[in-house]
């Protein structure tokens, strides 16, 4: 094991800023809608103002690479949080349906810039022999609050919409503080040279480099996105109670998951985490098919959790590993990119199917999707088992403020 020190003040630093970012933005991912639905919207506006965000965070992100060159990595990722802020503001003082979608569009813009430089920087600080380990133990903040803030988003909304938008705004200013602590060197001399911007929108969008990885990734998103915004549905049409419980334990397992798989990775490549990362999550989703209990649904929960933890840090490294340490900003930004077009399509479309066939029969075809994951995964293993996913570029001085 290499024996380059992880632990750093900056490491630390990033991860927190992450954690509260993603809090920030989890307390209002299951109660903007409820409230927009208090002011009045309608099922389209109501439409718009949960897909709306998504899309927008895609678009920021083709602008990621002339934001490096003008401003650097760290002063985008406090333009983001700001504008995170400033969104959230809007919110608070405004109770116009209209204004609330446009506040939703800033809010993308803001978490697209946030999500992507905070990734970039912990790339950058992280060493390149432990960035699969790093990369797993940078995502736990944000796995916390994934578990924590959308049930206590929904607590403060009952208390007072106000109390939830400060809480909100709270922890966007402690990711800003928590991005200040770290402290960066500034980019060597001829590094806009070397990181030249990907003119097209097709190169914008996803780094050269990065195909295979950006497919699976897009896949993944529209299984994971979904089986998370619809396995409360799926447990209340086999009469199940408790699904609630079903995110405790599966985050527990995504702790364990972390260390393990990063290791495994860094030791053997992207391929020995991923394979077996779409092995368990498709054994969680056939429990979730099968089982018409509470404990058959928190046994798939155990293998959810060990198969998202094992897949998201891996797919990030694997792009990070794929492209130059100057081309970070821009990997990190297709990684989200391809996670947030396959989550916002997913829903959609998988919605659809749902209001056909049911959620039963909607979780099946996740199993589907997930199935052609793992062939496409195999088949790139086998194709070019040395090419992209193992690559370990080295790694770049990470730029100032």
């Amino acid at each position: 094991m290499s024996t380059e020190k992880l632990w750093t003040r900056n490491f630390l630093a990033l991860i927190g800023a992450n954690g509260f970012l993603f809090a920030g933005f989890h307390f209002l991912l299951p109660t903007i809608t409820i409230y927009a639905s208090s002011l009045g919207a309608t099922g389209l506006q109501l439409g718009l103002i949960g897909g709306i965000f998504g899309y927008s965070a895609i678009f920021i992100r083709l602008f990621t690479d002339t934001g490096v060159r003008a401003f650097g990595k760290k002063k985008c990722l406090y333009a983001g949080l700001g504008l995170c802020i400033l969104a959230v503001l809007g919110y608070l003082f405004f109770t116009s349906i209209n204004a609330i979608i446009l506040a939703r569009v800033i809010h993308g813009f803001g978490f697209g810039l946030s999500t992507t430089f905070a990734a970039a920087m912990a790339a950058d600080v992280i060493p390149a022999s432990r960035r699969g380990e790093g990369i797993g133990y940078f995502g736990m903040g944000s796995t916390v609050a994934m578990a924590l803030a959308p049930a206590l988003g929904l607590w403060l909304l009952e208390e007072s919409p106000a109390l939830l938008f400060a809480a909100s705004i709270s922890f966007s200013a402690a990711a800003i503080l928590m991005a200040w602590l770290c402290r960066t060197k500034k980019a060597p001399a001829g590094i806009n040279a070397a990181s030249p911007i990907r003119s097209s929108i097709k190169n914008r969008l996803c780094e050269q480099g990065t195909a295979g990885a950006s497919l699976l990734t897009i896949l993944f998103g529209a299984g994971y996105g979904s089986v998370n915004t619809y396995i409360a549905m799926l447990a209340a049409e086999k009469g199940i109670d408790n699904a609630g419980l079903f995110f405790i334990v599966g985050t527990i397992f995504v702790f364990i998951s972390r260390p393990f798989g990063g290791r495994l990775l860094d030791k053997y490549g992207a391929f020995a985490v991923v394979l077996p990362g779409a092995v368990a999550y498709l054994m969680a989703l056939a429990l979730m098919i099968y089982s018409g209990s509470l404990a058959g649904l928190l046994l798939s929960s155990v293998f959810y959790g060990l198969g998202a933890g094992a897949l998201l840090p891996a797919l990030l490294t694997w792009m990070l590993n794929s492209v130059a340490s100057s081309r970070h900003s821009a990997a990190s930004a297709t990684f989200y990119n391809m996670l947030d077009i396959g989550t916002s399509t997913g829903l959609i479309a998988l919605g659809a199917v749902a209001g056909q066939v049911g959620f039963t029969g909607m979780f099946y075809a996740i199993f589907g999707l997930m199935a052609l994951f793992l062939l496409l995964a195999a088949a790139q293993y086998y194709l070019r088992p040395a090419k992209g996913a193992q690559e370990l570029p080295e790694l770049a001085e990470a730029e100032d403020a």
